[in-house]
């Protein structure tokens, strides 16, 4: 099968798209057919070598965890899952931008019959880290909370979250993506230079809450809006979060199978929606996740092998 591998950190140039030989399951997993897996900010920044403290590499290494496809084959002792079945899943093991993936068999759900491929498959990262950031944050009926980068890959998810649980939410995005946050229900505000005036503008009163999805001095502008520390998360700006004692809740807070059908449900329920700003064969690798670089992109970016 095609998988891609990198042997040593670096920029896009490092990865390879390889041919290795395809896995066996073992005990409790199932070898899923890879038909989409989303990519994410945190995978470039672990390729890059910005993350080996945290989340050391071994090398030659793989990549990628979000995946939809169908079972192809199934190790003993799984149950309730059959060859042909198809599902959204996670794999712990930097492997899913493959043709072929294992998969622990409670690392899996069954796709939605009217969730797409690209959907699925783009799933778990940013809707469990989305799902996360908002429980982090105390969402109260009738709050207000502010997302930055609110139409990203995670924000465009966490915006449709904090306003399904009663929150007025006001989204910093860029001037294109406007209208898409006003269609949802969303108080769209154009980020950069005068950006706490406008939103203090529309807020009405205090802000109870703030969710940074995008970095760069966004916990800075939550605490000059007079957001509690406790109220603020981010899951990009450690440092800043370090400084301030202000929440980090992401993926890992919410990576469960249970996590991944909920969202998947409120998919299939036209209660929230995962936009797919471009999907890219396999062998074009590289060119999604220099799309992905450039932190402009609507939603998420897809691999389909």
């Amino acid at each position: 099968m095609k998988a891609v591998k990198f042997e040593k950190y670096g920029g896009l140039e490092v990865l390879q798209l390889e041919e290795v030989p395809r896995p066996v399951p073992n005990t409790g997993e199932v070898l899923v057919k890879v038909k989409a897996a989303g990519i994410n900010p945190g995978e470039a920044a672990i390729r890059e070598g910005k993350l080996a403290k945290q989340f050391p590499t071994t090398f030659p290494s793989g990549e990628g965890s979000d995946f939809a496809g169908i079972i192809e084959t199934i190790g003993s002792d799984v149950n309730g899952f059959s060859v042909g079945d198809e599902v959204i899943g996670f794999t712990d093991n930097r492997a899913s931008h493959a043709e072929y993936v294992l998969a622990a068999a409670d690392h899996i759900v069954y796709r939605p019959a009217n969730v797409s491929w690209e959907q699925a498959g783009a799933l778990f990262v940013a809707g469990t880290t989305a799902w996360a950031a908002v429980k982090a944050v105390s969402i109260k009926p009738g709050d207000t909370v502010v997302v930055s980068g609110a139409a990203g890959g995670v924000g465009s998810i966490a915006v449709q979250l904090a306003k399904n649980a009663g929150a007025r939410v006001i989204g910093l995005a860029g001037k294109a993506n406007q209208q898409w946050l006003a269609d949802h229900g969303i108080t769209p505000i154009v980020y950069g230079d005068g950006q706490a005036d406008r939103i203090k503008a529309v807020a009405n009163g205090k802000i109870d809450a703030f969710i940074d999805t995008f970095g760069q001095g966004y916990v800075d502008l939550a605490l000059e809006l007079g957001v509690p520390a406790g109220r603020i998360n981010t899951i990009i700006d450690f440092t800043a979060a370090q400084k301030h004692g202000v929440k980090t809740d992401g993926s890992a807070k919410g990576a469960t199978a249970g996590v991944l059908a909920e969202l998947a449900g409120l998919i299939a329920e036209g209660k929230l929606e995962l936009p797919i700003a471009k999907a890219f064969p396999l062998d074009q690798v590289r060119e999604a996740y220099s799309q992905l670089e450039q932190r402009h992109t609507h939603g998420k970016i897809v691999l389909v092998p």
